[in-house]
């Protein structure tokens, strides 16, 4: 691979978190207020797209009626409160029963639209298992490698 070479004269310190500059944290780029907004906004632009495809997947291509509408917003409303509620009480939690309650969230979330586009019962768990076992292995990892054993989030 072609690297650029440093210009003589230039120093070869490495700049950056934890590489013996002082730091060891990110900075913080955004303000208070800006998390906030955050902290609210992903959410339900997250639940607007999770209604809108529930909603889709229930009318299986046709006509788009009142209660169909009606069906995407409330999906979407839950959606939102669901997910509050977990990141409410998640963070709470131990390392594992914290993945596990995202692991449950995201199975269920994906059973749901599964089962709206029409498919069985048994498929839709099936789906649903798969789905919440993907995010229990990925999240355990995650909190394992960056939080102590009650929770304490490490460096």
């Amino acid at each position: 691979m072609a690297h650029a070479a440093p210009a003589s004269g230039m120093p070869r310190t490495p700049i950056g978190p934890g590489t013996g500059t002082g730091t060891t944290a990110l900075p913080d780029v955004f303000g208070a207020r800006t998390h906030l907004i955050a902290k609210w906004a992903v959410p339900v632009s997250i639940g607007l797209v999770y209604g809108y495809w529930a909603a889709a997947n229930q009318r299986s291509g046709g006509p788009i009626t009142g209660w169909n509408i009606l069906f995407g917003f409330v999906t979407a409303i839950v959606f939102i409160a669901l997910y509050a509620g977990v990141r409410a009480l998640a963070s709470r939690m131990r390392r594992e029963v914290h993945a596990l309650l995202w692991a449950a969230f995201a199975g269920c979330a994906m059973g749901f639209l599964v089962n709206q586009a029409g498919c069985s019962v048994l498929y839709s768990a099936g789906v649903s298992l798969a789905v919440a076992a993907g995010f229990f292995a990925v999240l355990f990892y995650r909190y394992y490698t960056h939080e102590d054993a009650e929770g304490h989030h490490i460096g």
